[in-house]
């Protein structure tokens, strides 16, 4: 090879070398953790995930190909949540999607240096999880849950449905942050309605039927379930001793009612989790969490099982027909 041929090639060689590498440096393995709270096998669960990894796909990211998704279950155990928290830092995550407020304190006692998403939480200021909505500061993040203003609105839907309830079992978890704001707001709402309340705490299953059953003794009642990992992991016990005494009942998300609840009044899960994909692109693509302002969901969706209400011997009102964003059988 002539000497001009040869420095010819090896400049072309080396205008291509930066090309490669910056091509392989793109295509590199990221890794996001996600901190669940609740089971596996669960339906919700697993439609949140599906909305997870779909609106990361639609952004470029296809899981086990430039992007690995470390998945933990919490279970609704707390005492799970640290352990878990350090195995995703111990993971190498550039990322960790926490949801519920005590998956996140979980992790940011494991690390205040890895960025975090959090989806499902109420109220993160009070809490203590970031320093404002605008501006959050340090490693964190996400996506409010609700504002607990809503959760009056639940006891409103009752009486429409069923305006003959006097009695209202409110289940709800006392150890939680967002369980005592819950309670407190559809206190703040009794006035309007003249409603006896009664609060049932959410821990272990056998517990929940013994406050069910000790409610029972009486008439024109209802429950109100409040948005709990607790609610969610035993919904089924809930909802059958809801059939069982022919109790209107209301729920704070969808996948109830789907499952055979009455109604239902909260926020779009699946878009929060689509929405927690976009900040975990943006973070990934090189933008810090303080500098992305913690949202209010955008999604409120009121659902009604017409076959229950027919079951339960109630007239849905047309209004409440009409306002529904779905309404099932």
């Amino acid at each position: 090879m002539k000497r001009r041929e040869f420095v010819t090639l090896l400049g072309g060689a080396a205008a291509v070398w930066p090309r490669a590498a910056r091509a392989q440096q793109r295509e590199r393995m990221r890794c996001v953790g996600v901190l669940m709270n609740r089971v596996a096998d669960d339906p919700q669960s697993r439609l949140d995930v599906a909305a997870f990894q779909q609106r990361l796909k639609e952004l470029g990211w296809a899981n086990d190909a430039n992007i690995r998704i470390e998945y933990r279950w919490g279970a609704g155990d707390a005492n799970q949540y640290m352990k878990y928290a350090a195995e995703l830092v111990a993971a190498a995550s550039e990322v960790i999607v926490a949801i519920g407020g005590t998956s996140v304190e979980a992790v940011q006692q494991v690390t205040r240096a890895v960025p975090i998403v959090f989806v499902q939480v109420t109220d993160p200021v009070s809490r203590g999880l970031v320093a404002s909505l605008a501006r959050p500061h340090g490693n964190t993040t996400g996506f409010l849950q609700f504002e607990f203003g809503i959760c009056g609105k639940w006891l409103e839907l009752l009486k429409q449905i069923a305006p003959r309830v006097t009695r209202v079992a409110v289940l709800r978890h006392p150890g939680q942050f967002s369980g005592i704001g819950q309670m407190a707001a559809i206190q703040s709402a009794l006035p309007a309605f003249g409603i006896e309340l009664t609060p049932i705490d959410l821990r272990e299953a056998d517990a929940i039927e013994r406050g069910l059953k000790a409610f029972a003794q009486g008439a024109n009642q209802g429950i109100i379930v409040t948005a709990a990992v607790k609610a969610e992991i035993h919904r089924g016990l809930i909802m059958d001793l809801a059939a069982r005494y022919r109790w209107p009942a209301v729920y704070p998300y969808r996948i109830y009612v789907a499952e055979g609840g009455l109604i239902s009044y909260g926020p779009n899960v699946l878009d929060e989790f689509r929405r927690a994909a976009g900040y975990v692109d943006r973070i990934l693509k090189g933008e810090k969490p303080s500098h992305l302002p913690v949202q209010a969901p955008t999604k409120y969706e009121l659902v009604i099982n017409l076959k229950t209400a027919k079951t339960l011997g109630l007239e849905v009102p047309p209004t409440l027909l009409t306002a529904a964003d779905e309404v099932i059988g």
